[in-house]
């Protein structure tokens, strides 16, 4: 049985208040994570910086999606590889954070893609490497135990149907994504990974 992320590696990683902090930090530097420095990346960060304090205060865990957290009985990290410039890990982690806070046998750790592409390119999405990608490995024995990523299915389908669509525009892609999320309110992450602990 192969080990999924070394285990050193997942010690270095951040906590998810590390990587709030770290973020805040590199934004009052004028920089952003990750090899692209762009203007935009930056202005992106900034705004993900307000999704995530909005989506910490209006994310909801539901009474069964805490009942298959608290079940859990061996420690596991849930590793996820972002960038603070990803729209997607913006409105993500919070929940995800959330989830790992009921639970102490959970450790969520994050790596930044750009550093780490060794990780990165054993978790492709259709080639890509589209973030966040989450990782959730035995704590023990390092086996993988489940993969989730880089969005919600539904949020994901409106990407593929984008592309299936020859559209150059991502503003659409974006709008329509970022109106999916403002309506779903988390509720789908809980019930994927409800499943995914169920398997």
């Amino acid at each position: 049985m192969s080990i999924a992320i070394p285990f050193e590696k997942i010690e270095q990683a951040y906590s998810y208040a590390e990587y709030r902090a770290l973020t805040d930090q590199l934004l009052s530097e004028g920089k952003t994570t990750g090899d692209n420095q762009s203007e935009a990346m930056i202005e992106y960060t900034q705004l993900n910086v307000q999704r995530m304090k909005r989506a910490e205060k209006v994310f909801k865990l539901n009474e069964e999606t805490e009942k298959h957290l608290q079940a859990i009985d061996r420690p596991i990290y849930w590793v996820v590889l972002s960038e603070a410039w990803c729209g997607d890990a913006a409105l993500n982690l919070p929940a995800i954070a959330k989830m790992a806070e009921v639970n102490d046998h959970i450790k969520l750790k994050i790596l930044l893609r750009d550093e780490n592409p060794e990780v990165m390119d054993k978790y492709l999405t259709n080639g890509g490497r589209s973030i966040p990608k989450l990782i959730a490995v035995d704590a023990e024995s390092g086996a993988e135990l489940f993969t989730w990523g880089p969005r919600p299915a539904p949020a994901q389908q409106i990407v593929l149907d984008w592309k299936a669509s020859g559209s150059t525009n991502p503003d659409e892609k974006n709008v329509a994504i970022q109106k999916w999320y403002a309506k779903d309110k988390g509720q789908t992450i809980q019930e994927e990974f409800i499943a995914l602990l169920n398997q």
